[in-house]
């Protein structure tokens, strides 16, 4: 299962993001990496022409959306120590607004999330999750976002990876179950072929661990999203850098049960909040417009 960074050009500078007065995530164990912005997001009008589409079990319950809140700027727990913010968090009311139903938004281990999907714990997962092939077997994407995989390593490491290659000889924080576990783990086979030097890959319960592994020295580079990286390092007073550029870029998708009948509905609202304006409102309050799209697409994956 995988998570998958991927943003379209360029790997987005610390500037970006937009997060103010904060502390960094894992860094000294913190919970959280800040607060919301003030940018006021419109409230999305209701469209009564998809809201008739929803299913009646989802009118009664609600949206029931589990994201893992361990990956600002996209998803991660507000400095009150319990609020889900951020790009998602966002971006799932606004769905529900549009649908005209509730939402509900709890805080999951990322790698429980589709098996949760599957079981029926949950109806939306909306964290970060790359649309795959692999993944549509079992759950249906409506591609939202586009982004690609970066690094980050300690200021004034003379280790300055850029690419996969670059890990070879080189130990790597990655989160478990996340794209970049599978591409590191692929890499480390590869370079092991090559006779290029192992590559050691940590991985870690939530993205806050893997961040300390770095900050601490037990790995020379964390792996993440792009702009999940990009925020890290300028949430790190200082204490990381950026590496390299972006690459593997690929879609984000809003994963969904299959069969439950939610993801036209779901794909229309997308749609709808891209036509009005407060998809790219919600993108730019976290400093992450360089990953819209113009149209959503329902399993859009290429690979």
């Amino acid at each position: 299962m995988v998570r998958l960074s991927r943003f379209r050009g360029c790997l987005i500078t610390g500037g970006a993001a937009v997060a103010t007065g904060t502390l960094f995530v894992g860094l000294a164990g913190a919970g959280g990496a800040g607060a919301a912005t003030s940018t006021n997001i419109p409230t999305a009008p209701k469209d009564a022409t998809l809201a008739a589409t929803v299913p009646s079990s989802v009118q009664s319950t609600g949206l029931t959306v589990a994201m893992d809140a361990t990956y600002a700027p996209d998803e991660f727990i507000a400095s009150d120590g319990s609020t889900i913010i951020g790009m998602d968090a966002d971006l799932g009311k606004a769905i529900g607004q549009v649908l005209g139903v509730k939402v509900t938004e709890t805080n999951a281990t990322f790698d429980t999330i589709i098996p949760a999907l599957q079981s029926g714990k949950y109806n939306v997962g909306l964290s970060s999750f790359t649309d795959t092939k692999a993944r549509q077997k079992v759950v249906d994407f409506v591609d939202y976002f586009q982004a690609g995989e970066g690094y980050y390593v300690r200021s004034g490491s003379s280790y300055k990876p850029n690419g996969l290659s670059a890990l070879c000889g080189h130990s790597v924080a990655v989160e478990s179950g996340t794209t970049e576990q599978t591409d590191a783990q692929t890499q480390a086979k590869a370079c092991k072929r090559a006779g290029k030097g192992a590559v050691k890959v940590l991985t870690f319960q939530d993205q806050n661990s893997a961040n300390l592994a770095v900050s601490s020295g037990r790995a020379q580079v964390g792996f993440a999203d792009s702009q999940v990286a990009a925020y890290i390092v300028s949430q790190s007073n200082g204490q990381f850098a950026n590496s390299g550029q972006a690459f593997e870029v690929a879609p984000y998708g809003i994963a969904l049960p299959k069969g439950l009948g939610l993801t036209r509905p779901v794909d229309g609202a997308i749609g709808q909040l891209i036509s009005d304006g407060i998809y790219l409102k919600i993108l730019k309050k976290w400093g992450i417009q360089a990953g819209a799209i113009s149209r959503p697409e329902i399993n859009g994956a290429t690979s």
